[in-house]
């Protein structure tokens, strides 16, 4: 490694250093300096996300994609890379660190001379400052001065020559200015000082880059920002957050530093780029938002309140139903479609599995109407003696639509020798696990927003070994939906059983059955319901 000079910057005062040539003058015994000079060379970063939860790591990752080379560095402490970043972003340099690691990326950088802040040991191969050194350490009550002595306030147009509490290893090296933080605040100020440091940047283009961070790595922010990048503060999840979903849709170039391990930054990032929100805002389903939905078949009032006005009617209807909830949640609440598309039958039909499935594109009209009204649609399945996998793949063109999410019903998941009616069905959990990895990789090959998973039930033994839901998919969110009828003391009941050892992380569903509920839960009745339901439908 070359030769190298280390600069210590100790309580609330920061030096600024730079490479130049110190020549001693014989009359006086101070050195006179020429003009500082530094040249980096900046690069476009070629990976998307850098996450960590090492701190040193996060800042050596960043300056590897953002540096080629720099004859200046910054190193830093953990507990002081917030003042670090300030001097980065003044004076582009990178910021890093010390830890394994560190030594490397210096040498990779080029590294002639570095700023350290609040680092007390020197790095091995750092010569020693001759004897007599006006540079030299200083030590004991030497090193003691007050604020007013080290910034030269009590005299009018004064400074000091250098700061006794800056320890000086090395090189030829002049300390350039002081920089007073006030009460430990990150603030620089250059305007105060004798001069700016001269920094030659070079890059082959300007950057047109936003860096997302969940601010927890404020050295490699400062290193983004001496390199031109935007930074701006976002979950670890951008689907999450309307604003940063905007944002990003008007960039083309957009990566991610992190302080904690985020594995789906990459595709959840290449969604948030698409622009596209789900009704409520966002791309996922429950961040603040609640549902209120009409459920049935558009062609038929027997099977729901869905069925008994057409296309317009059933979206205004939704319309309204939602309003009445709007004032008793500081949610948004989502006016929704559960709309039946296949159907158990009482005979076998063409494929002889005694369901009946509705042409997809029978329901295209209406699912495009819901989508221009800022309404959710879920597509239900009742799949008689086949499996919900090969029912949900024969709507593919309708999961297309980002605001299309699918409801299982075990209720009339049938063997193979069990006919509609007479006994309530059941699923194996491996075949709802089945569908949820299914959907999960669809939307995550086609960069959707999260859709939703619906799974009734009112019996335990609906849906087996429930406990094994697969629930580590972030590309969907499953909710269980309490389908019971009749008194609400059973209702009760119900929802009380199907809490008991539920699969921790799903939301749950409340059914208000208008003619069969006695009495029928009015809005407020239903939202006061423990723990509050995400989705109430209303059949």
């Amino acid at each position: 490694m070359g030769r190298r000079t280390t600069v210590v910057v100790a309580g609330l005062s920061l030096v600024l250093a730079a490479c130049s040539s110190v020549q001693q003058d014989s009359s006086d015994g101070h050195s006179e300096t020429s003009e500082p000079a530094s040249a980096v060379v900046l690069q476009e970063p070629d990976t998307v996300v850098i996450s960590s939860t090492d701190p040193a790591e996060v800042s050596i990752r960043t300056s590897e994609a953002f540096f080629e080379s720099s004859d200046g560095a910054i190193v830093t402490s953990e507990g002081s890379a917030l003042t670090a970043a300030s001097l980065a972003h003044t004076y582009h340099l990178p910021v890093l660190v010390e830890g394994e690691g560190t030594v490397a990326e210096l040498d990779r950088l080029g590294v002639e001379w570095i700023l350290t802040v609040d680092i007390q040991e020197d790095y091995q191969d750092v010569e020693a400052i001759p004897a007599g050194s006006p540079y030299a350490p200083a030590t004991g009550t030497e090193a003691a001065q007050s604020k007013e002595e080290a910034t030269g306030t009590g005299t009018e147009n004064e400074k000091p020559e250098r700061d006794d509490r800056v320890r000086i290893v090395g090189g030829d090296i002049t300390v350039e200015a002081l920089v007073d933080l006030g009460e430990g605040e990150a603030f620089i100020a250059p305007e105060k000082t004798d001069r700016n440091l001269d920094v030659d940047v070079q890059a082959d283009s300007e950057t047109d880059l936003l860096v997302l961070t969940d601010g927890q790595s404020p050295a490699a922010i400062g290193t983004a920002r001496a390199a031109g990048a935007d930074v701006m503060i976002a979950p670890a999840d951008p689907r999450i957050s309307p604003e940063i979903i905007e944002r990003v849709a008007e960039r083309d170039n957009v990566m991610g530093i992190f302080g904690t391990e985020v594995p789906d930054f990459e595709w959840q990032l290449r969604t948030a780029m698409t622009g596209v929100q789900l009704p409520g805002g966002g791309q996922t389903v429950f961040d603040h938002k609640r549902y209120i939905a009409l459920y049935g078949a558009p062609t038929t009032p027997a099977l729901g309140v869905l069925g008994e006005q057409d296309a317009p009617g059933t979206i205004a209807r939704a319309e309204a139903s939602a309003a009445e909830y709007d004032a008793l949640t500081d949610d948004t609440v989502v006016p929704t479609l559960e709309i039946i598309v296949t159907v158990a039958a009482g005979s076998e039909g063409p494929d002889g599995n005694f369901s009946h499935e509705a042409p997809p594109e029978q329901f295209v009209e209406l699912i495009e109407a819901a989508g221009e009204a800022g309404q959710y649609v879920v597509l239900d399945f009742q799949p008689g003696r086949t499996d919900f996998l090969t029912q949900v793949q024969q709507y593919e063109e309708l999961l297309k639509y980002p605001h299309v999410g699918i409801a299982l019903d075990p209720e009339w998941r049938l063997g193979p020798d069990e006919m509609p009616l007479t006994r309530i069905g059941h699923v194996e959990i491996a075949e709802v696990n089945e569908v949820v990895n299914y959907l999960a990789q669809f939307v995550h090959d086609r960069n959707l927003p999260q859709k939703l998973v619906i799974l009734h039930q009112f019996q335990l033994q609906m849906i087996r070994d429930r406990d094994q839901l697969d629930l580590s998919n972030p590309e969907v969110a499953l909710l269980i939906h309490a389908d019971g009828q009749g008194s609400q003391g059973a209702k009760n009941a119900t929802w009380a059983n199907l809490h008991t050892d539920a699969p921790e992380g799903v939301m749950w569903g409340w059914k208000n059955f208008i003619d069969e509920d006695q009495p029928m839960l009015s809005p407020e009745e239903t939202f006061a319901i423990e723990p509050m339901p995400h989705f109430v439908s209303y059949q």
